[in-house]
């Protein structure tokens, strides 16, 4: 019986297997940030197991609430320098060159085909995009994996959602995979990867795969994963190009981790997004999604572009070009907030920002804050936030405010009209 992409990584990284359901795989990644590591670093010292299990494979950054915006995020902050800096950890990334994790990692290369990658964040997911299985762990695995290299997991099962057809005009991956969540419902992929094929798929980019990827969790799911080919190994080219004599060789090599034709999925959804409108949340989950067109006409307040969904140099191209010539509604404030230092750099040399600037956006160094509801964007009681982030729960963004999941492209017709708009109707200027 042939094997999924996950039950290859799984087979290749086992460490021990306790039970037929239990599984202890070794780590290549062990991902950090300042709001879930300071819990499991104080932890260690206080049981006198302050070590890390290989400082080459740690990856820490602030970036949730930076700079820091009152005393606790102060030490927060404090207490991964301290930490980094008595490990000699190299990549650790700090003020003014920190971005946000899931899209400063895979910029820096540290993620490749085949790879287990864990994170006390529930969107590493994300990183699955590679071909990698990247999961979200509580704090007691985070402790695990800093002190051995080892984590946990379930025998993976997998479901396959096969992705067909061609995408309209500003239809993007995050109207996909709004509409995928809509169909699963939040529990549908609980305790399962969900595995994304299909041509549509396979034409998207890296910054595409890993919005898909992203919101995997939303739907319950343990992680999202493409399958590598030679878009990964174009956008890793810079990074591995030492390790194949031409970027074919590493197409080749990447295809051992394909899963095997005759894989046994525990469903399979065969999707085909050719009539696929732009998708918006509404209420407070991120299944509640609806047709953009069902939602026009729903003011807004304000709104956020950026995040580890939707704050790539992708995703601000494609608002710009809703929003160049136009300022914002009136009454209206944006906020833009480019992912990594490089994409605000790239944004910088393209106008882009000059775009949002002459717009009236806001425009914000690489933060979560607002996406979490800690800073740089929080809602008052009431007010609606048109957004480009991955969750809508009720005060995500502050208490008792509403936010609307969405694509760049949308979140820029809502920014020029002042209401839910389907950026299909919006011509450029």
């Amino acid at each position: 019986m042939g094997q999924t992409i996950v039950e290859k990584i799984f087979a290749a990284h086992l460490r021990d297997k306790p039970s037929p359901d239990n599984m202890v795989l070794d780590l290549d990644v062990v991902m950090c940030h300042e709001i879930t590591t300071p819990i499991a670093i104080m932890d260690l010292v206080e049981k006198g197991m302050d070590q890390v299990f290989d400082t080459t494979k740690i990856k820490a950054v602030i970036d949730h609430v930076t700079p820091a915006k009152d005393s606790k995020t102060a030490m927060q902050g404090k207490i991964m320098r301290d930490w980094a800096r008595r490990h000699q950890i190299k990549d650790f990334f700090d003020v003014g060159a920190n971005g946000v994790c899931h899209a400063l990692f895979p910029e820096k290369g540290f993620v490749r085909p085949g790879y287990t990658v864990i994170m006390g964040d529930s969107h590493t997911c994300t990183h699955g995009a590679f071909g990698a299985f990247a999961a979200g762990v509580g704090t007691t695995d985070l402790e695990v994996g800093i002190y051995k290299g080892v984590c946990s997991f379930r025998a993976p099962q997998s479901m396959k959602i096969h992705i067909t057809g061609t995408l309209q005009p500003r239809v993007t991956a995050k109207d996909v995979i709004l509409s995928i969540i809509k169909r699963l419902t939040v529990n549908g992929a609980t305790d399962r990867v969900i595995e994304f094929t299909g041509p549509v798929v396979d034409a998207f980019s890296m910054a595409a795969r890993m919005t898909l990827c992203n919101m995997a969790v939303e739907a319950g799911a343990t992680c999202g994963i493409c399958l590598p080919d030679r878009v990964t190994a174009e956008y890793l080219w810079p990074f591995i190009q030492g390790d194949y004599p031409a970027i074919d060789a590493a197409v080749a090599d990447y295809l051992k981790w394909h899963s095997d034709a005759d894989a046994v999925y525990t469903e399979t959804i065969e999707l085909d997004v050719s009539t696929l409108v732009p998708q918006v949340t509404f209420d407070f989950k991120p299944d509640k999604v609806r047709d953009i067109e069902q939602m026009s006409g729903t003011p807004v307040d304000q709104v956020y572009i950026g995040s580890c969904t939707n704050g790539r140099i992708e995703d601000l191209r494609d608002a710009a070009e809703i929003l160049k010539g136009r300022t914002l509604s009136a009454g209206v404030r944006g906020i833009v907030t480019p992912a990594t230092p490089h994409i605000y750099s790239m944004a910088l040399e393209e106008g882009i920002i000059k775009i949002f600037m002459d717009a009236g956006f806001c425009v914000l160094n690489p933060t979560c804050g607002a996406c979490l509801g800690m800073s740089a964007g929080v809602l008052a009681e009431g007010e609606v936030c048109a957004s480009t982030t991955n969750r809508n729960f009720n005060g995500r963004m502050g208490k008792g405010g509403m936010v609307h999941l969405m694509s760049p492209f949308s979140a820029a017709a809502a920014a020029v009209t002042g209401v839910l708009t389907d950026p299909r109707g919006i011509e450029e200027i």
